[in-house]
Protein backbone atom coordinates (compact mmCIF):
# COMPACT_ATOMS: atom_id res chain seq x y z
CA UNK A 1 0.00 0.00 0.00
CA UNK A 2 1.72 3.16 -1.22
CA UNK A 3 -0.29 5.86 0.51
CA UNK A 4 -1.08 6.94 4.07
CA UNK A 5 -3.22 4.59 6.19
CA UNK A 6 -5.48 7.60 6.84
CA UNK A 7 -6.66 7.35 3.24
CA UNK A 8 -8.11 3.88 3.80
CA UNK A 9 -10.16 4.60 6.90
CA UNK A 10 -13.94 4.16 6.37
CA UNK A 11 -16.08 7.28 6.54
CA UNK A 12 -19.80 7.96 6.98
CA UNK A 13 -21.07 10.78 4.78
CA UNK A 14 -24.76 11.50 5.25
CA UNK A 15 -26.47 8.13 4.81
CA UNK A 16 -23.52 6.65 2.91
CA UNK A 17 -20.95 4.30 4.38
CA UNK A 18 -17.80 4.92 2.35
CA UNK A 19 -14.95 2.37 2.36
CA UNK A 20 -12.15 4.97 2.24
CA UNK A 21 -11.44 8.70 1.85
CA UNK A 22 -11.34 8.91 -1.93
CA UNK A 23 -14.06 10.08 -4.32
CA UNK A 24 -14.52 10.89 -8.00
CA UNK A 25 -14.27 14.62 -8.69
CA UNK A 26 -16.72 16.08 -11.24
CA UNK A 27 -15.26 16.31 -14.75
CA UNK A 28 -17.02 17.41 -17.93
CA UNK A 29 -16.76 14.78 -20.69
CA UNK A 30 -19.15 16.06 -23.43
CA UNK A 31 -20.62 12.64 -24.22
CA UNK A 32 -24.35 13.26 -23.72
CA UNK A 33 -26.88 12.84 -26.52
CA UNK A 34 -27.95 15.96 -28.42
CA UNK A 35 -31.01 16.42 -26.17
CA UNK A 36 -28.91 16.25 -22.99
CA UNK A 37 -29.72 12.65 -22.12
CA UNK A 38 -26.70 10.72 -20.77
CA UNK A 39 -25.53 8.24 -23.38
CA UNK A 40 -25.40 4.50 -22.76
CA UNK A 41 -21.63 4.85 -22.38
CA UNK A 42 -22.10 7.06 -19.31
CA UNK A 43 -23.45 4.14 -17.30
CA UNK A 44 -20.36 2.10 -18.20
CA UNK A 45 -18.00 5.02 -17.48
CA UNK A 46 -19.31 5.70 -13.98
CA UNK A 47 -19.76 2.04 -13.05
CA UNK A 48 -16.12 1.40 -14.00
CA UNK A 49 -15.13 3.90 -11.29
CA UNK A 50 -17.52 2.69 -8.58
CA UNK A 51 -14.66 1.54 -6.33
CA UNK A 52 -14.06 5.23 -5.60
CA UNK A 53 -17.16 5.03 -3.39
CA UNK A 54 -18.66 8.50 -3.84
CA UNK A 55 -18.91 9.54 -7.50
CA UNK A 56 -19.71 13.18 -8.26
CA UNK A 57 -20.86 13.48 -11.85
CA UNK A 58 -19.95 15.92 -14.55
CA UNK A 59 -21.76 19.27 -14.48
CA UNK A 60 -25.42 18.73 -15.38
CA UNK A 61 -27.67 21.59 -16.44
CA UNK A 62 -30.87 22.18 -14.43
CA UNK A 63 -32.55 23.93 -17.39
CA UNK A 64 -32.04 24.86 -21.03
CA UNK A 65 -30.68 28.25 -19.88
CA UNK A 66 -28.11 26.41 -17.80
CA UNK A 67 -26.29 24.76 -20.73
CA UNK A 68 -22.99 26.21 -21.87
CA UNK A 69 -21.15 23.45 -23.72
CA UNK A 70 -22.00 20.97 -26.44
CA UNK A 71 -22.65 17.43 -25.27
CA UNK A 72 -23.31 18.14 -21.59
CA UNK A 73 -26.15 16.30 -19.82
CA UNK A 74 -29.31 17.74 -18.32
CA UNK A 75 -31.55 16.65 -15.47
CA UNK A 76 -34.86 18.41 -16.11
CA UNK A 77 -36.83 16.30 -18.62
CA UNK A 78 -38.34 12.79 -18.42
CA UNK A 79 -35.74 11.59 -20.96
CA UNK A 80 -32.92 12.95 -18.79
CA UNK A 81 -34.34 11.17 -15.74
CA UNK A 82 -34.56 7.88 -17.63
CA UNK A 83 -31.00 8.23 -18.89
CA UNK A 84 -29.61 9.01 -15.46
CA UNK A 85 -31.58 6.10 -13.98
CA UNK A 86 -29.50 3.76 -16.13
CA UNK A 87 -26.35 5.40 -14.75
CA UNK A 88 -27.38 5.25 -11.10
CA UNK A 89 -28.49 1.63 -11.43
CA UNK A 90 -25.14 0.64 -12.92
CA UNK A 91 -23.20 2.47 -10.20
CA UNK A 92 -25.27 0.99 -7.39
CA UNK A 93 -24.92 -2.50 -8.86
CA UNK A 94 -21.14 -1.98 -8.83
CA UNK A 95 -21.21 -0.90 -5.18
CA UNK A 96 -20.85 2.89 -5.49
CA UNK A 97 -22.87 6.00 -4.67
CA UNK A 98 -23.65 8.80 -7.11
CA UNK A 99 -24.27 12.53 -6.60
CA UNK A 100 -25.31 14.50 -9.70
CA UNK A 101 -23.63 17.89 -9.91
CA UNK A 102 -26.13 20.65 -10.77
CA UNK A 103 -24.31 23.20 -12.93
CA UNK A 104 -25.98 26.32 -14.33
CA UNK A 105 -23.28 28.01 -16.42
CA UNK A 106 -24.81 31.50 -16.49
CA UNK A 107 -22.71 33.73 -18.75
CA UNK A 108 -20.27 30.89 -19.51
CA UNK A 109 -22.15 30.00 -22.65
CA UNK A 110 -22.84 30.71 -26.27
CA UNK A 111 -26.39 30.91 -27.59
CA UNK A 112 -25.63 28.38 -30.34
CA UNK A 113 -24.88 25.71 -27.71
CA UNK A 114 -28.30 25.75 -26.03
CA UNK A 115 -31.47 23.98 -27.18
CA UNK A 116 -33.44 27.25 -27.44
CA UNK A 117 -30.59 29.52 -28.69
CA UNK A 118 -31.53 32.29 -26.28
CA UNK A 119 -29.09 34.81 -24.82
CA UNK A 120 -27.48 33.47 -21.61
CA UNK A 121 -28.56 34.80 -18.22
CA UNK A 122 -26.20 36.19 -15.58
CA UNK A 123 -26.11 38.52 -12.56
CA UNK A 124 -25.24 41.43 -14.87
CA UNK A 125 -24.97 41.96 -18.63
CA UNK A 126 -21.19 41.52 -18.64
CA UNK A 127 -19.57 39.04 -21.03
CA UNK A 128 -16.89 36.63 -19.80
CA UNK A 129 -14.66 37.07 -22.89
CA UNK A 130 -14.05 33.31 -22.97
CA UNK A 131 -13.74 31.16 -26.10
CA UNK A 132 -16.34 28.45 -26.72
CA UNK A 133 -16.56 25.57 -29.14
CA UNK A 134 -19.85 25.92 -31.05
CA UNK A 135 -21.35 24.02 -33.98
CA UNK A 136 -19.78 26.58 -36.33
CA UNK A 137 -16.38 26.81 -34.65
CA UNK A 138 -14.70 28.81 -31.88
CA UNK A 139 -16.65 31.90 -30.79
CA UNK A 140 -16.53 34.28 -27.85
CA UNK A 141 -19.11 33.74 -25.12
CA UNK A 142 -22.37 35.53 -25.78
CA UNK A 143 -23.04 38.74 -23.88
CA UNK A 144 -25.63 37.72 -21.28
CA UNK A 145 -28.70 39.54 -20.10
CA UNK A 146 -29.08 40.34 -16.43
CA UNK A 147 -31.68 38.33 -14.55
CA UNK A 148 -34.52 40.51 -13.32
CA UNK A 149 -34.98 40.44 -9.56
CA UNK A 150 -38.17 38.39 -9.80
CA UNK A 151 -36.47 35.91 -12.15
CA UNK A 152 -33.91 34.87 -9.54
CA UNK A 153 -36.52 32.85 -7.68
CA UNK A 154 -37.38 31.10 -10.95
CA UNK A 155 -33.76 29.92 -11.26
CA UNK A 156 -33.90 28.71 -7.66
CA UNK A 157 -36.98 26.71 -8.66
CA UNK A 158 -35.03 25.21 -11.60
CA UNK A 159 -32.41 23.93 -9.17
CA UNK A 160 -35.13 22.41 -6.98
CA UNK A 161 -36.79 20.71 -9.95
CA UNK A 162 -33.43 19.35 -11.08
CA UNK A 163 -32.61 18.06 -7.58
CA UNK A 164 -35.96 16.28 -7.33
CA UNK A 165 -35.43 14.86 -10.82
CA UNK A 166 -32.01 13.54 -9.76
CA UNK A 167 -33.53 11.73 -6.80
CA UNK A 168 -36.27 10.35 -9.06
CA UNK A 169 -33.49 9.05 -11.30
CA UNK A 170 -32.05 7.13 -8.36
CA UNK A 171 -29.17 9.44 -7.46
CA UNK A 172 -28.01 9.42 -3.85
CA UNK A 173 -27.89 13.21 -3.85
CA UNK A 174 -26.82 16.32 -5.73
CA UNK A 175 -23.91 18.71 -5.59
CA UNK A 176 -24.78 22.39 -6.08
CA UNK A 177 -22.05 23.86 -8.30
CA UNK A 178 -21.28 27.30 -6.86
CA UNK A 179 -17.71 27.33 -8.18
CA UNK A 180 -15.42 27.45 -11.23
CA UNK A 181 -16.83 30.58 -12.86
CA UNK A 182 -20.44 29.45 -13.30
CA UNK A 183 -23.71 31.19 -12.39
CA UNK A 184 -23.67 30.94 -8.60
CA UNK A 185 -19.98 31.84 -8.53
CA UNK A 186 -20.73 34.81 -10.82
CA UNK A 187 -23.09 36.22 -8.19
CA UNK A 188 -20.23 36.11 -5.66
CA UNK A 189 -17.72 37.94 -7.89
CA UNK A 190 -17.83 41.78 -7.92
CA UNK A 191 -16.59 42.08 -11.50
CA UNK A 192 -19.47 39.91 -12.77
CA UNK A 193 -22.13 41.10 -10.33
CA UNK A 194 -22.85 44.81 -10.50
CA UNK A 195 -26.46 44.61 -9.40
CA UNK A 196 -28.08 47.26 -7.22
CA UNK A 197 -30.89 45.08 -5.84
CA UNK A 198 -30.77 42.64 -2.90
CA UNK A 199 -28.51 40.29 -4.88
CA UNK A 200 -25.65 42.72 -5.44
CA UNK A 201 -23.30 45.15 -3.71
CA UNK A 202 -22.47 43.90 -0.25
CA UNK A 203 -20.93 40.58 0.73
CA UNK A 204 -24.26 39.55 2.22
CA UNK A 205 -26.19 40.45 -0.92
CA UNK A 206 -23.80 38.73 -3.31
CA UNK A 207 -24.07 35.54 -1.24
CA UNK A 208 -27.87 35.64 -1.08
CA UNK A 209 -28.56 33.67 -4.27
CA UNK A 210 -26.19 30.82 -3.33
CA UNK A 211 -27.75 30.60 0.13
CA UNK A 212 -31.28 30.59 -1.31
CA UNK A 213 -30.43 27.76 -3.72
CA UNK A 214 -28.88 25.70 -0.92
CA UNK A 215 -31.86 26.26 1.40
CA UNK A 216 -34.35 25.36 -1.33
CA UNK A 217 -32.57 22.24 -2.56
CA UNK A 218 -31.92 20.93 0.97
CA UNK A 219 -35.55 21.61 1.83
CA UNK A 220 -36.73 19.68 -1.22
CA UNK A 221 -34.56 16.54 -1.04
CA UNK A 222 -32.99 16.68 2.43
CA UNK A 223 -29.69 18.16 3.60
CA UNK A 224 -28.12 14.69 3.84
CA UNK A 225 -28.57 14.42 0.05
CA UNK A 226 -27.19 17.89 -0.71
CA UNK A 227 -23.57 18.92 -1.17
CA UNK A 228 -22.13 22.21 -2.43
CA UNK A 229 -18.94 23.10 -4.27
CA UNK A 230 -17.02 26.37 -3.82
CA UNK A 231 -13.77 27.62 -5.38
CA UNK A 232 -12.68 30.68 -3.38
CA UNK A 233 -10.41 32.95 -5.39
CA UNK A 234 -10.18 30.79 -8.49
CA UNK A 235 -10.05 33.23 -11.46
CA UNK A 236 -12.00 30.95 -13.77
CA UNK A 237 -14.46 32.21 -16.37
CA UNK A 238 -13.01 35.70 -16.18
CA UNK A 239 -14.03 36.19 -12.54
CA UNK A 240 -12.15 38.44 -10.13
CA UNK A 241 -13.18 38.17 -6.49
CA UNK A 242 -10.73 40.79 -5.22
CA UNK A 243 -7.73 40.57 -2.93
CA UNK A 244 -7.20 37.73 -0.42
CA UNK A 245 -8.84 39.64 2.42
CA UNK A 246 -11.96 40.30 0.33
CA UNK A 247 -12.13 36.64 -0.67
CA UNK A 248 -11.75 35.50 2.94
CA UNK A 249 -14.51 37.85 4.05
CA UNK A 250 -16.88 36.69 1.30
CA UNK A 251 -16.41 32.97 1.90
CA UNK A 252 -16.26 33.15 5.68
CA UNK A 253 -19.66 34.82 5.60
CA UNK A 254 -21.07 32.44 2.99
CA UNK A 255 -19.94 29.26 4.74
CA UNK A 256 -21.09 30.54 8.14
CA UNK A 257 -24.56 31.01 6.63
CA UNK A 258 -24.56 27.59 4.94
CA UNK A 259 -23.24 25.71 7.98
CA UNK A 260 -26.56 25.58 9.92
CA UNK A 261 -28.13 23.66 7.03
CA UNK A 262 -25.99 20.60 7.90
CA UNK A 263 -25.55 19.68 4.26
CA UNK A 264 -23.92 16.35 3.46
CA UNK A 265 -20.65 18.02 2.53
CA UNK A 266 -18.75 21.09 1.42
CA UNK A 267 -16.49 20.51 -1.59
CA UNK A 268 -13.67 23.08 -1.89
CA UNK A 269 -11.67 23.49 -5.08
CA UNK A 270 -8.68 24.91 -3.27
CA UNK A 271 -6.63 27.75 -4.75
CA UNK A 272 -3.91 27.68 -2.09
CA UNK A 273 -5.08 29.98 0.73
CA UNK A 274 -4.57 27.57 3.62
CA UNK A 275 -5.59 30.21 6.15
CA UNK A 276 -9.01 30.41 4.53
CA UNK A 277 -9.23 26.62 4.26
CA UNK A 278 -8.53 26.29 8.00
CA UNK A 279 -11.29 28.83 8.70
CA UNK A 280 -13.77 26.93 6.54
CA UNK A 281 -12.80 23.69 8.27
CA UNK A 282 -13.58 25.27 11.65
CA UNK A 283 -16.91 26.64 10.43
CA UNK A 284 -18.18 23.56 8.61
CA UNK A 285 -20.01 20.95 10.74
CA UNK A 286 -20.08 17.99 8.34
CA UNK A 287 -17.78 16.44 5.75
CA UNK A 288 -15.22 18.56 3.92
CA UNK A 289 -13.93 17.49 0.50
CA UNK A 290 -10.80 19.24 -0.78
CA UNK A 291 -9.28 19.19 -4.28
CA UNK A 292 -5.91 20.88 -4.86
CA UNK A 293 -4.30 21.71 -8.20
CA UNK A 294 -0.82 20.30 -8.69
CA UNK A 295 -1.13 17.66 -5.98
CA UNK A 296 1.30 14.79 -6.41
CA UNK A 297 0.41 11.15 -5.85
CA UNK A 298 2.21 11.01 -2.51
CA UNK A 299 0.30 14.10 -1.34
CA UNK A 300 -3.23 12.74 -1.80
CA UNK A 301 -3.74 12.10 1.92
CA UNK A 302 -1.97 15.23 3.23
CA UNK A 303 -5.11 17.25 4.00
CA UNK A 304 -6.76 14.25 5.63
CA UNK A 305 -3.74 13.64 7.85
CA UNK A 306 -3.70 17.29 8.99
CA UNK A 307 -7.45 17.41 9.56
CA UNK A 308 -8.14 19.95 6.81
CA UNK A 309 -10.24 17.47 4.82
CA UNK A 310 -12.26 14.30 5.29
CA UNK A 311 -12.22 13.17 1.64
CA UNK A 312 -9.76 13.73 -1.23
CA UNK A 313 -11.59 13.56 -4.59
CA UNK A 314 -9.52 12.50 -7.60
CA UNK A 315 -9.81 14.06 -11.04
CA UNK A 316 -7.67 13.19 -14.05
CA UNK A 317 -6.01 10.23 -12.33
CA UNK A 318 -9.46 8.66 -11.97
CA UNK A 319 -10.37 9.61 -15.52
CA UNK A 320 -7.43 7.66 -16.99
CA UNK A 321 -7.51 4.87 -14.39
CA UNK A 322 -10.93 3.34 -13.76
CA UNK A 323 -9.25 1.17 -11.12
CA UNK A 324 -7.33 4.04 -9.50
CA UNK A 325 -8.25 2.79 -6.01
CA UNK A 326 -6.74 -0.61 -6.70
CA UNK A 327 -3.63 0.98 -8.25
CA UNK A 328 -3.12 3.17 -5.18
CA UNK A 329 -3.53 0.23 -2.80
CA UNK A 330 -1.04 -1.83 -4.79
CA UNK A 331 1.43 0.96 -5.50
CA UNK A 332 0.94 0.24 -9.20
CA UNK A 333 1.71 2.79 -11.95
CA UNK A 334 -1.02 4.95 -13.44
CA UNK A 335 -2.15 5.03 -17.06
CA UNK A 336 -1.18 8.24 -18.83
CA UNK A 337 -4.07 10.58 -19.62
CA UNK A 338 -4.70 11.31 -23.31
CA UNK A 339 -5.79 14.99 -23.30
CA UNK A 340 -6.81 14.83 -26.96
CA UNK A 341 -9.76 12.56 -26.08
CA UNK A 342 -11.17 14.48 -23.12
CA UNK A 343 -14.11 16.00 -25.02
CA UNK A 344 -14.18 14.20 -28.36
CA UNK A 345 -17.14 11.88 -27.83
CA UNK A 346 -17.31 8.12 -28.14
CA UNK A 347 -15.64 5.29 -26.26
CA UNK A 348 -12.01 6.18 -27.00
CA UNK A 349 -10.48 7.98 -24.04
CA UNK A 350 -13.69 7.46 -22.06
CA UNK A 351 -14.39 3.82 -21.29
CA UNK A 352 -11.39 2.12 -22.90
CA UNK A 353 -8.60 2.91 -20.41
CA UNK A 354 -7.14 -0.45 -19.27
CA UNK A 355 -7.26 -1.77 -15.72
CA UNK A 356 -4.54 -3.78 -14.02
CA UNK A 357 -6.36 -6.98 -14.93
CA UNK A 358 -6.28 -5.99 -18.61
CA UNK A 359 -2.49 -5.66 -18.67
Amino acid sequence: MSTSPALWEPFTLGAMSLPHRLALAPMTRNRADSDGTPSALAAEYYAQRASLGLLITEGTQPSADGQGYLGTPGIYTPAHIAGWRDVTSAVHHAGGYLFIQLMHVGRQSHSDNTPHHRVPVAPSAIASDQDFVTPTGIQKASTPRALATDEVSEVVAEFVHAARSAIEAGADGVEIHAANGYLLHQFLAPNANQRIDQYGGSIENRARFVIEVAHAVAGAIGPERTGIRLSPGFPLGGLDEGDPEAIRAQYTYLVSELAPLNLAYLHVHHAGDDELLRTLRELWPTALLVVRYGRRREQIADDIETGLADIAPLGQWALANPDVVERLRAGAPFNELDPATLYTGGRHGYTDYPTLTDV
